[in-house]
């Protein structure tokens, strides 16, 4: 399935590991349309790991639905997703076991992806546990990802395998849509610095078609569910989205979304973000400081409509002044050019500015704006 903007949706292994269930999928269906994240383009709802019996049917050999969870089956549970208008989304993995110790799809991958077009399933994400030694992880993506294709629906490819085998240099020739380049998010400021800052040099593999996957967000989760850690200030939690939009990486929710507050919710339902995230062109940005220091990264992003996406995102841990000459985006002074800004978190006009922009930046927070050029 070709993917020409990252995906958007919920994820249930943040908040919810193993305890999922009908209801409360059926529950978060309900409240990604009430509380309109789906008009925001929040489209996938995707259950993880633990939704299957710990045993293939002895019978018919299928991975099965644990009917203590989903005692409806999972058709039923796609149902209703798709009632809703939204994508269905499951989970299995590249070895013999799921991460969590349920069936895997090795060796048994084109029964499994026939298996998921049966429950109207929109959206594989496939993991990396418990494969073989000797197993060769670009021939297990493909496998997957041709038994998808031969199954007789149309099915995202989601390629989970933490950033191994230089899977940057390779993933996209299999035909995923999207692929995880990193270890497991934690709900913490150090875990997603970490996590981007490791995949600063690899974003300029990500380009419609094949999106880089740097984990589920945390945004909003406030210290609650599975990956539990110290939790996020807003600033932080703001910070992390601005990079996940800027970068083009896929928008997976983690929090729970039927108790979204409205701190969260004005987030990552705001429509500059989202435009950015989801820009037809899905250029990667560039770095445009005036020094090499990560930790306080000025990143400008080339968009349609001659538009730039500029972030100055302070990853440090005291307050930065930070200073971008125009010469360094390609305005030189000589241009006769501006940039007229538009300030991404409040909408507003920020004004014209020619030859530079400078800002003072607290620490772990961002500003962010979407820049035209316009004669000065």
């Amino acid at each position: 399935m070709f993917v020409n903007k990252p995906p958007m949706g919920f994820n249930t292994w943040n908040t919810f590991a193993e305890n999922i269930s009908d209801e409360m999928i059926r529950e978060t269906a309900d409240a990604m349309v009430e509380k309109g994240l789906l008009a925001a383009g929040y489209q996938y709802l995707v259950i993880d790991d633990c939704w299957s019996k710990r045993q293939r049917d002895p019978e018919t050999d299928k991975i099965v639905p644990d009917e203590k969870k989903f005692p409806h089956g999972m058709k039923a549970v796609s149902d209703y997703v798709h009632s809703k208008g939204l994508k269905f989304g499951m989970y299995s993995c590249a070895g013999v076991r799921t991460c969590a110790d349920y069936p895997g799809s090795f060796g048994h991958e084109y029964l499994d992806a026939a298996t998921f077009a049966e429950y109207g399933c929109d959206f594989l994400k496939y993991d990396y546990c418990y494969k073989p030694k000797d197993a060769d992880g670009a021939l297990l993506y493909r496998k997957i990802s041709m038994a998808l294709r031969s199954c007789g629906r149309d099915i995202l490819l989601s390629a989970c395998n933490w950033g191994c085998d230089d899977v940057h240099k390779w993933i996209r020739s299999t035909g995923a849509g999207m692929y995880r380049s990193t270890g497991d998010i934690t709900d913490s400021f150090v875990s997603f610095r970490d996590i981007f800052l490791s995949q600063l040099d690899n974003f300029v593999y990500s380009a419609p078609g094949c999106f880089n996957d740097i984990d589920m967000l945390t945004v909003g989760m406030r210290n609650r569910g599975n990956v539990a850690a110290s939790g996020c200030t807003d600033e932080e939690y703001r910070t992390e989205f601005a990079l996940w939009c800027m970068f083009s990486a896929p928008l997976m929710l983690g929090c729970d979304v039927r108790n979204i507050d409205d701190v969260t919710l004005k987030l990552v339902t705001n429509p500059h973000l989202i435009r950015i995230n989801q820009d037809e062109e899905g250029r990667p940005p560039f770095v445009a400081n005036c020094c090499g220091d990560t930790k306080a990264g000025i990143y400008v992003k080339v968009m349609s409509d001659n538009e730039l996406a500029i972030l100055f995102c302070n990853l440090a841990d005291d307050d930065r002044r930070m200073w971008l000459p125009l010469e360094n985006i390609g305005i030189p002074v000589s241009s006769g050019k501006a940039l007229r800004l538009t300030d991404v978190y409040t909408g507003e006009d920020a004004g014209a500015h020619k030859e530079y922009l400078m800002y003072r930046v607290p620490a772990h927070d961002t500003r962010m704006f979407i820049a035209k050029i316009v004669n000065a």
